[in-house]
């Protein structure tokens, strides 16, 4: 079965994540539109000084490398609305069967 955009990204950043934990920081994946993944910067990364670096000599180069189709990598916080209507769809929905599996408990 073949992954879809969002999965690759969610999958490659899987990858990237412990060396921006490993600094106290992490990434939110927010969404994906026309060749630009949408990122969010959390922990000590958040105004840290070097995450544009981080973003562009590191994140970036490498989800460019491993999904097709990305050209830049934005970590601004300017999201396209329909991008951040859909995240937080999403994240709606995971806090629902979290709750669900808990309910269960």
């Amino acid at each position: 079965m073949t992954e879809t955009k969002d999965q690759q990204i969610e999958h490659v950043l899987d990858k990237v994540r412990p060396f921006l934990q490993r600094d106290g920081g992490d990434v939110v994946y927010i969404g994906f539109k026309d060749g630009v993944v949408y990122l969010r910067m959390m922990g000590a990364c958040e105004g840290c000084i070097y995450m544009d670096n981080d973003i562009t000599a590191g994140v970036e180069i490498i989800l460019m490398e491993e999904v097709p189709g990305i050209i830049r990598v934005d970590a601004s916080g300017e999201v396209p609305q329909d991008i951040l209507d859909a995240y937080t769809e999403r994240e709606r929905q995971k806090a629902a069967k979290e709750n669900v599996s808990e309910d269960k408990k």
